[in-house]
């Protein structure tokens, strides 16, 4: 059976389903198999995977409808309508898990990966957040 995903994926690298989950790379399933075992042996625990950062939230603004209010309180007054004009920003982890009562934010990266927006999502966390992430 086939295990990898046929369509290329964005940076070359091959999705690949094992354990019942979708990985990004098999570097990345690589990595959570020896989180597995330090999360069995207790040197970590909590380990959790694509977990989502919102860095900064979606922006929105109230448009005019054209339509007026035709009874109540704001009878006369112009309905508006709440707009996305922005969509928020998120990283999504790798992994996180506590080591040492710490927690870590990990992400398996190769050079094809660390792109222009993924270093800003990362001076981003750590700005935002106070959160240094761990390249692997």
């Amino acid at each position: 059976r086939n295990y990898y995903k046929k369509s290329k994926a964005k940076y070359g690298n091959k999705k690949i389903f094992r354990d019942g989950e979708w990985f990004d790379s098999v570097h990345e399933y690589k990595r959570y198999r020896e989180l597995l075992l330090l999360q069995r042996a207790k040197k970590i625990s909590d380990l959790r995977r694509q977990v989502p950062f919102e860095l900064i939230p979606a922006q929105y603004e109230l448009i005019p409808t054209g339509e007026f209010f035709v009874r109540g309180e704001r009878k006369g007054q112009e309905k508006y309508k709440r707009v996305c004009v922005e969509q928020s920003v998120v990283y999504n982890a790798d992994f996180v898990y506590t080591m040492d009562g710490k927690t870590v934010v990990e992400d398996t990266k190769s050079e094809a990966t660390r792109t222009k927006d993924y270093i800003i999502k990362r001076k981003l966390m750590l700005y935002v957040k106070g959160i240094r992430i761990s390249e692997v």
